[in-house]
């Protein structure tokens, strides 16, 4: 009996020797949880540990860093132009986990655009990226590297390179004209009245823009006279601009993975959504590609008649590794179309900016008829002949790019910028133009919208990324391909407006500038101006 009293007393220590080791371990491990804790996270509050780091803004909490101080309706080029007039030209904010560095000094940008231009040549791989770009098949979202080059080296040579577009003159010559004559034919049906007719010209600029890319890209014309159905054309226009809308709502989940599960408003059901949407339309009109080629001989094949053709013989011809030759024609086609959103944003805020200036469409006007006359209609060939309208253009994207902000750039490497900040691999970059622009030691009277500033002191600067005090197309090796062509189509359909006809705002009041959130700054609300014919059609 003894013995077994014994023994269960034994075993009892045991037990409890037992229990205060798992206790002992358990607080231990807690502590050291506790510990590791507080070291990343002071170490997340001075943003490095290494020295000459860019000031971090302060406000940030735990886990969502500075996310809480960007409401949805906020413009977010604003909020960080404020943040800088506190921080200074450079400094840092946190978006969840990522770490991200805000510039908006010419100087430094220029830096990060020429002396650490590879650094920052990469894209962070986002959900939109993935989802609507084709698993970032997308060249304009790809990461930096060999399918990023050669694919954008492709849509530069056989789309927007300077002999191309030449080549492709007349589809875009052709679309103002008609664009133009249907503005005129809305006038006269409505018997030609003499205090002019209502349109909105929003509208009116994307339908222009969108023929033309779509001419460009795929062959088809969906808007205006001639088109195909209305109805198609909608959904066509629609989920397109969905596409460029959708790129420019955030993802809690790209901010802070941990919540990869949350799809916060709905929205990554939306991008699954329009991507199958955007899949099936780019999908038909790539088939149709392929059974033409197939319907024709070999020479009259090679005969291309738009993008979709090139692709389709240089893919088979030397495919491109990484993703198949249909998911590369089909997400390069959609990016170039996307684009014409972006065309249709700076034109718009330009009509915006010489509307309420009454002053700068008369001297524009008086130039046009001076150079042009009222017996001829406007061409493209006129426009070298015109510096006040060329100098409208650069003011209009000096106050109003299509997107105010830089941004989706990724440090690939360490650097460390001439000021002595230190910036690590994985950060992020973001370029303030609305604070670039605004700058006033570069523009006086800087919000003010006058185009004489570059028909005397800045004559010489130009919108092509050389200049860094002007960026509206970036610059650098993720400047946007796109720039001769949204700068040509801006300068003819300008011009060929303001020529043919006399406008003015309903009751003469000023336009509405406010501007949407995303990732294009598009105007929110329609412009609706009243048009009288100035010309003989």
């Amino acid at each position: 009996m003894n013995i077994i009293v014994l023994l269960y007393l034994q075993s009892y220590h045991i037990m409890e020797d037992s229990i205060s080791f798992s206790l002992t371990l358990i607080i231990s491990l807690l502590a050291l949880l506790v510990c590791i804790f507080i070291y990343f996270f002071r170490r997340w509050l001075t943003d490095d540990t290494k020295a000459f780091n860019a000031p971090q803004a302060g406000g940030a909490l735990p886990i969502i860093g500075h996310l809480h101080l960007f409401g949805e309706q906020q413009l977010l080029h604003r909020t960080l132009a404020s943040m800088a007039d506190k921080y200074g030209p450079a400094f840092t904010i946190r978006m969840g986990s990522n770490k991200v560095l805000i510039l908006s000094s010419w100087e430094m940008a220029k830096e990060c655009f020429t002396v650490q231009d590879r650094v920052f040549s990469s894209r962070p791989i986002v959900t939109a990226s993935k989802i609507l770009g084709y698993d970032c098949a997308m060249f304009g979202f790809a990461p930096y590297g060999a399918y990023w080059r050669e694919v954008r080296k492709i849509a530069t040579i056989e789309l927007l390179s300077n002999h191309r577009l030449e080549k492709l003159k007349h589809l875009r010559t052709s679309e103002v004209d008609i664009a133009v004559k249907e503005l005129y034919n809305s006038w006269s049906s409505q018997g030609c009245p003499e205090n002019g007719v209502l349109l909105d010209m929003k509208q009116w600029f994307g339908n222009l823009c969108f023929n033309v890319l779509l001419r460009m890209v795929a062959g088809k014309r969906y808007f205006g006279a001639s088109s195909e159905d209305d109805g198609e054309a909608q959904y066509c226009q629609k989920v397109i601009r969905d596409l460029v809308h959708l790129f420019g709502v955030p993802v809690i989940s790209d901010a802070i993975p941990m919540l990869k599960w949350w799809d916060r408003n709905g929205v990554k059901r939306e991008m699954k959504k329009t991507a199958r949407k955007l899949d099936q339309l780019i999908g038909e009109w790539l088939e149709e590609h392929k059974q033409k080629r197939r319907l024709l001989d070999e020479p009259a094949a090679r005969e291309e008649q738009d993008f979709m053709d090139v692709m389709l013989r240089i893919l088979q011809e030397n495919p491109i590794p990484f993703y198949d030759s249909d998911t590369i024609i089909k997400s390069t086609s959609l990016n170039m179309i996307a684009g014409a959103d972006s065309i249709v944003v700076a034109i718009t805020w330009a009509l915006c900016l010489i509307l309420n200036n009454p002053r700068v469409l008369k001297k524009a006007q008086d130039e046009l008829d001076i150079q042009i006359g009222r017996e001829r209609q406007a061409k493209e060939s006129d426009i070298k002949n015109l510096p006040y309208l060329q100098a409208i253009v650069k003011e209009s994207l000096r106050l109003y790019p299509a997107g105010q902000l830089i941004s989706f750039l990724e440090a690939t490497e360490d650097c460390t910028l001439s000021t002595g900040y230190h910036v690590p691999a994985g950060t992020q970059l973001m370029v303030n133009l609305w604070k670039i622009h605004r700058d006033e030691q570069a523009w006086p009277d800087p919000h003010s919208f006058k185009p004489e500033r570059f028909l005397y002191s800045n004559k010489d600067i130009d919108v092509k990324g050389k200049n860094y005090e002007l960026l509206p197309f970036g610059s650098g090796r993720r400047s946007c391909p796109g720039m001769s062509l949204a700068l040509q189509m801006m300068h003819l359909t300008l011009t060929a407006l303001l020529h043919s006809f006399e406008m003015f705002t309903p009751f003469n009041e000023p336009v509405d500038m406010t501007m949407t959130t995303g990732l294009s700054s598009i105007k929110a609300t329609p412009l609706e101006v009243y048009l009288i014919p100035r010309i003989n059609f």
